[in-house]
């Protein structure tokens, strides 16, 4: 949603710009063009913010009587936990979680590709790819990212509360 508020204000901001010209259909199509590339690029970047932001929470929240809890640098010898999360405490722990999130989707896209290749017809490799077929790939990974997530990072312990 807030991709699709900031390309439509990037669009209205180029359009009062340029003079405000009197809406005709060709200024529309242009107008509708221009919102669909900067919606694309938008989106993107809104879901790094939104990984970022997600990941604030599940630090903060007790899913299934188990927690996610971050701990203070291994390197200064003892660890204490950080009982309220923030985003400053999250930079390092986000870099390596969403490292693992594309390694996982890397690896499930060699597995989609070697069974398309394996047991359908498609002419092109990547025939069935889409943006909706990526958006899943990241919500298993991101499912199976947190499995994965405290052995990957020290700073990370899964306890129950």
């Amino acid at each position: 949603m807030s991709a699709l508020v900031l390309a439509t204000l990037i669009s209205a901001y180029l359009y009062v710009s340029q003079g405000m010209q009197p809406i005709t259909l060709e200024i529309r199509e242009a107008l509708f063009d221009i919102t669909k590339f900067w919606f694309v690029i938008l989106w993107s970047l809104t879901l790094l913010l939104f990984l970022f932001r997600t990941l604030k929470s599940v630090f903060n929240s007790c899913f299934n009587n188990y927690k996610l809890q971050l701990l203070t640098c291994p390197n200064e010898g003892k660890t204490e936990v950080i009982e309220e999360v923030g985003y400053g405490d999250l930079v390092k722990v986000w870099r390596k979680w969403f490292m693992l999130i594309i390694w996982l989707v890397g690896a499930q896209m060699i597995i989609a590709l070697v069974l398309t290749y394996a047991f359908s017809s498609y002419d092109a490799v990547f025939d069935w790819f889409n943006i909706y077929v990526l958006y899943a790939f990241i919500l298993v990974a991101g499912y199976f990212s947190f499995m994965i997530l405290s052995s990957r990072c020290k700073r990370v312990r899964l306890v129950k509360c």
